[in-house]
């Protein structure tokens, strides 16, 4: 069954949620030392209720490089209402050791390692859940695995199966790899400060220029010497089959040698480490892969105990693997897992609100991107898995944009959705049917020195405003093209996956297409909804990275993940198509990876019956 309904909280019953049973001076907090399977000592802080003096209470957990008393508040608000909250520092943060902090490596047997310590305490009453969102949300799934576990609930954190496009992120990934954790290569000051110290360099004509693909480097040759009889992309894929069969220790070591770095060494493996290594294992490999690797998807959703109840937001940078989350539990899951697991999608960004159109009727969604009170949301969850009640929680639940209503259904994307193509057409025009065979190619320049800059949409920034900005400013642009539907005459329910093929042609052996959908008002705003990119020489991620012929027409899927929006009748559909996203993505050379002077590149954006550009909808009736 679909419903409807305008808040968040009632569709979930969080307004139902129990309310605090002891006060907040009653909540104890002491920190322990909890000793790894190889001896590392990690900080861990520990909130009581006045209930586990005397008997065994249910316990939440997170793990965090961001400091275990940066979510004291909500650590104390769920003490309150009875559960033990165990916070922890994960390995090379806050007071964790050692002097380095290796990204996402170390937190699959971490995890599992706390989920026992748990286990031993005398509080423990059999009950475990997670909380936390972003990298605390990717821990959660780390600790999913663990028979302890009871149900998590991550929030815009997934377990790493998130695959590049031939694309680096830029402003968030570099700043967050100098500024968060332990090592040599950290700046000394925090994220917010150092994202803005980039982009006054940026402001100030600094460059950042794609890196050149990574190579199997001399350590890993030497440690595999069979590596050098295989073909390049054959030996990629036996590095990652070697690297999955290891334990944490083992993939820190196989990491930093493949990097050049000292295994025992005070600079560890960075967020942007792992984008260097698309060279060294496979290209479709991303940075969070290196959190739970498998060979095979199926492998990973097969181990998770603990049903998840999935929470991410249309301009969450996330959502992709989110829902790529969401459909692999479904297909592969154990059956108690898969019937209990819940899907929430909310209009948020990162952390942060993202569609602000409808505050009018939703005020909450200005405040934050947890549009209920997360405590609230999170001990009516537990409650419900603890009563054997989940059946009273919908299965999913999501936004719908444009009609500001909650919508709640059995499945994602919903029952009834049907596809729908709008052809791009000459003029400037999106069409139901392809345009005239005589219709010329559209053309622009990209100039690497001047690139199309980010405006809204799913970057991650304290500098840059996230989610649903207008991009009527950037579309007049001479580096952008813009199709527009005619106005429509009733409303029209985007609601599931977007994608777009693009037949391009450009005049550099390498450079990057960008396509985003947007909502036009009738007083001429252009709302964003969604976006995606695609790297040319990186256009078929299965055969590795490859130029492209300057001036050949070549054929481009761009996966746009997913929104659920109602164009209004009176609006249009609009996508404008650029070729950079700055700074949320490094701006391309149009080198094709290799280093020198940046050239400009002349983009032809093909449509008609032969090379028929075109928009794939998901539309509900």
């Amino acid at each position: 069954m679909t419903g409807r309904m305008t808040s968040l909280d009632a569709v979930l019953g969080a307004d139902r949620a129990r309310p605090p049973v002891h006060a907040a001076d009653e909540i104890t907090s002491s920190t322990a030392w909890m000793t790894t399977r190889d001896g590392v000592w990690l900080a861990t802080e520990v909130y009581l209720p006045p209930a586990a003096a005397t008997g065994p209470v249910p316990a939440l957990v997170l793990r965090t490089p961001y400091g275990r008393t940066s979510t004291a508040d909500t650590s104390v608000e769920l003490a309150r209402r009875g559960f033990a909250v165990v916070a922890q520092d994960v390995r090379g943060t806050g007071d964790s050791e050692p002097d380095s902090w290796d990204f996402t490596v170390y937190e699959s047997d971490d995890s599992i390692d706390l989920v026992e310590w748990i286990g031993r305490q005398p509080w423990y009453d059999g009950f475990v859940g997670g909380l936390g969102g972003s990298y605390l949300g990717g821990t959660q799934w780390c600790l999913a695995r663990h028979p302890l576990m009871s149900a998590i609930a991550p929030e815009v954190g997934d377990p790493g199966r998130q695959r590049s496009n031939g694309v680096r992120p830029h402003l968030f990934v570099d700043a967050y790899s100098t500024s968060v954790g332990h090592g040599a290569d950290k700046v000394g000051v925090d994220f917010t400060e150092r994202e803005r110290q980039m982009r006054e360099e940026t402001a100030a004509g600094g460059y950042f220029n794609d890196p050149l693909d990574g190579a199997i480097g001399p350590g890993l040759l030497e440690r595999y010497p069979h590596l050098r009889t295989l073909a390049p992309l054959a030996a990629r894929r036996w590095l990652w089959r070697q690297l999955c069969a290891l334990d944490a220790v083992g993939r820190a070591d196989l990491l930093r040698t493949a990097l050049g770095k000292a295994v025992d060494g005070d600079v560890g493996v960075s967020y942007a480490d792992t984008f260097a290594l698309n060279g060294v294992f496979p290209p479709e490999m991303s940075g969070e892969a290196y959190l739970l690797p498998r060979v095979d998807a199926a492998e990973l959703y097969q181990e998770v105990h603990a049903p998840p109840m999935i929470v991410t937001g249309w301009y969450d940078w996330g959502l992709g693997p989110s829902l790529e989350s969401w459909e692999l539990l479904q297909a592969h899951a154990r059956d108690g897992v898969r019937q209990r697991s819940r899907l929430v999608i909310t209009p948020a960004a990162h952390n942060m609100p993202g569609y602000l159109e409808g505050v009018e009727e939703h005020p909450e969604l200005d405040r934050h991107y947890r549009t209920a009170s997360i405590v609230d949301v999170l001990v009516h969850w537990y409650d419900a898995v603890r009563a054997d009640a989940v059946a009273r929680i919908p299965r999913v639940t999501y936004y719908l944009m444009g009609a500001h209503e909650w919508r709640t259904a059995e499945t994602w994307p919903p029952p009834g959705v049907e596809p729908m193509t709008l052809h791009l057409g000459p003029g400037g025009t999106l069409l139901a049917e392809p345009a005239p065979a005589d219709s010329p190619p559209d053309e622009y320049v990209y100039d690497p020195h001047d690139p199309t800059p980010t405006v809204g949409g799913s970057i991650v920034s304290d500098v840059y405003r996230p989610g649903s900005v207008d991009l009527s400013a950037v579309q007049a642009r001479p580096d952008v093209l813009v199709y527009t539907s005619a106005l429509l005459d009733a409303d029209l329910d985007v609601v599931g996956p977007l994608r777009v093929t693009l037949h391009a042609a450009s005049s550099a052996r390498d450079t990057d297409f960008v396509v985003r959908l947007s909502d036009v008002f009738p007083d001429g705003r252009a709302i964003l909804l969604q976006s995606g990119m695609v790297r040319a020489r990186y256009r078929d991620l299965a055969s590795g990275p490859s130029a492209i012929e300057p001036g050949v027409v070549h054929a481009y899927d761009i996966d746009l993940w997913a929104t659920a929006n109602r164009f209004r009748a009176g609006h249009a559909v609009r996508i404008d198509v650029c070729s950079s996203d700055f700074p949320r993505f490094e701006r391309n050379t149009n080198l094709g990876g290799e280093s020198g002077e940046p050239v400009p590149a002349v983009q032809r954006i093909h449509h008609g019956p032969t090379h028929p550009s075109r928009l794939h909808l998901t539309i509900l009736r």
